[in-house]
């Protein structure tokens, strides 16, 4: 599946004065109800990154100066995802020395949900990322909480994917980069497990993106990624699985704590057993739609 021309999905930046509304989110970011589908979320794009002019400045090498560029960097919004249930940014983001490409993602932007607290998706989003950490699969692209144009809100490295790969073919391969994703997705109970949400990278890596609704304290998995449901975990999982235990009664628990409730925090731990109680990958439990929609 080819992606869409980006000049089909972006628009320009939020300007500044359309910020002053205070009467409801809708209203400040310039959205209606009626605009916005409940189930829809960006996929991703295809975007020109020759169009984003770094003057002398290279690309991050390592986990620190990735981080260091993501904390500290200058965010300049170059465009917006239309498709987006919540208002999702595009654009530069540049130290002195170094330059890459981001999305940001305003708390001020999130649309309410009825099934998740108001405000509380982009610290999904950093929760989600620190589990991904946690497993040592890197699944989740690297992520942080920070101020922005347009207040306090996620910041995300962007991954290009390759633009070879047929999406709607891939997702139903058997590999162990999704089957690791699947296991992931049960431990943080992702809600939009969408096609677009999976990004094959050209050097074989796969990264997942968009986990904001993840981590409810009820069941809510809906994936694509259903093909190993019911059958065992891998050796790999289960020590990964067993890794994750223990961190989420330590130092990865006191982490998530600072962005979700203690019940959502427990609820983690409580899944991550489970899984290692039965030893096999979840299988949809009737009681919720197993699949997301759209898919793509």
């Amino acid at each position: 599946m080819n992606a869409p021309d980006p000049d089909e999905r972006l628009e320009a930046p939020l300007a500044e004065d359309r910020l002053g509304a205070e009467d409801e989110f809708v209203d400040a970011f310039g959205n209606h109800d009626e605009d916005v589908d409940d189930e829809g979320d960006g996929d991703v794009v295809e975007l020109d990154l020759a169009a984003f002019d770094h003057g002398d400045r290279r690309a991050p090498r390592g986990r620190q100066e990735i981080q260091t560029l993501l904390r500290d960097g200058e965010l300049d919004m170059e465009g917006r995802l239309l498709d987006a249930s919540n208002v999702t940014l595009v654009g530069a983001i540049r130290t002195e020395t170094l330059a890459a490409t981001c999305v940001y993602k305003p708390v001020a932007g999130e649309r309410p949900l009825w099934d998740f607290p108001d405000g509380t998706l982009a610290g999904r989003e950093i929760s989600a990322h620190l589990v991904s950490e946690a497993t040592g699969w890197s699944i989740v692209p690297p992520t942080v909480l920070r101020e922005g144009p347009y207040g306090t809100g996620m910041v995300q490295l962007w991954m290009d994917a390759d633009p070879t790969i047929d999406l709607a073919e891939f997702v139903r391969r058997d590999v162990p980069e999704l089957r690791r994703m699947a296991v992931f997705d049960a431990v943080v109970n992702n809600a939009d497990r969408k096609g677009g949400h999976i990004i094959p990278m050209a050097d074989g890596h796969v990264y997942g993106v968009d986990h904001g609704i993840c981590f409810s304290v009820d069941p809510k998995l809906r994936t694509l990624l259903w093909r190993w449901a019911g059958k065992p975990l891998t050796a790999e999982a289960v020590a990964v699985l067993e890794k994750l235990a223990d961190g989420l009664r330590g130092e990865l628990g006191e982490q998530l704590h600072e962005h979700l409730t203690r019940r959502e925090v427990r609820r983690t731990e409580q899944r991550v057993a489970e899984l290692l109680r039965t030893g096999v990958h979840p299988q949809p439990s009737g009681d919720w739609p197993a699949l997301p929609w759209p898919p793509f």
